[in-house]
């Protein structure tokens, strides 16, 4: 198979309608979009899978921020595509946290749908941009998305100092965090959790575990939307994407189990500085191989 150049690959993306060749590393051999060949293929795609669940339960983030990485990085995926191909396996995640913290966890009926009704339309409008932006440019974004999540896990004491001080708003603005929600699962396919939990629990006084029901009243419903759109615009690997799934499905709660038998601050402190060389190395790889 001959090897193309970045700007070629993409070009061919759009051509044949994603159904063929996509590649975003220079000099690099195009991935071919087909069923695993082989059943070690497919082992190692659903023990990748199982190991993303685990980590993803483990740290109480979904595995969208792990896989990302590590599809752009260790399998040459464009940045798009790893996005949507990671929303594959985090689909089903969701949908099984947000059942069950629905069940321990109620909230409102009409909060939760006034939240995932603006999350989706938000998801919708800017996915349909970021589907179509440079594949370089959405790797930036990203690279810093995880940069500000990692500076803000190391510094968890701040954080606290701000919850007891400031006073919970006006819960009828509390659908509004859609939108922010929404705005980041459309651009980069993870993090409205992230960025709604601390909103819920600090700006609006939720307690934690109800402000991590609201954003899974987000993030669930805004997921299906962007693989959808993700999906619709060529942008997920698809035959690599259900095994990661299927074999998240089984180790999610072990992961969570796990988590509440460790140092919570060790714990959080090392994920922290595993996504801040995570993001550093997305920065720097570009420019380190020209």
């Amino acid at each position: 198979m001959p090897i193309i150049n970045e700007s070629i690959a993409f070009q061919a993306i759009d051509a044949n309608g994603g159904a063929k060749y996509y590649c975003t590393s220079i000099n690099a051999t195009p991935r071919h979009t087909m069923p695993p060949s082989s059943l070690p293929e497919l082992l190692m795609m659903l023990s990748l899978g199982a190991a993303l669940g685990f980590f993803g339960g483990l740290f109480g983030i979904g595995g969208g921020i792990i896989a990302i990485p590590l599809l752009v990085l260790g399998f040459g995926l464009d940045q798009a595509v790893a996005q949507g191909t990671s929303l594959v396996m985090m689909v089903p995640n969701l949908l099984i946290a947000w059942y069950r913290y629905s069940q321990r966890h109620p909230v409102a009926l009409k909060t939760a749908l006034q939240i995932g009704m603006l999350a989706c339309v938000t998801t919708w409008l800017v996915a349909q941009t970021a589907t179509h932006l440079a594949p370089d440019l959405m790797r930036t974004v990203f690279s810093i998305f995880l940069l500000l999540v990692a500076s803000r896990m190391l510094m968890p004491s701040a954080a606290g100092n701000s919850i007891k001080e400031n006073k919970p708003r006006d819960l009828r603005f509390m659908p509004l965090v859609g939108i922010l929600g929404g705005s980041s699962m459309g651009l980069l396919g993870v993090g409205g959790g992230l960025i709604a939990t601390p909103i819920f629990n600090s700006w609006f006084g939720q307690r934690q575990t109800v402000a991590q029901s609201l954003s899974l009243a987000l993030v669930a419903p805004s997921s299906i939307i962007a693989l959808m759109t993700y999906s619709g615009a060529h942008r997920v690997d698809w035959p690599m994407g259900l095994p990661l799934a299927f074999g998240g499905l089984f180790t999610v709660s072990a992961g969570v189990a796990v988590a509440h038998r460790l140092p919570e601050k060790r714990m959080r402190s090392a994920f922290a500085w595993m996504v801040l060389c995570t993001a550093a190395w997305m920065l720097l790889k570009p420019l380190l191989l020209k």
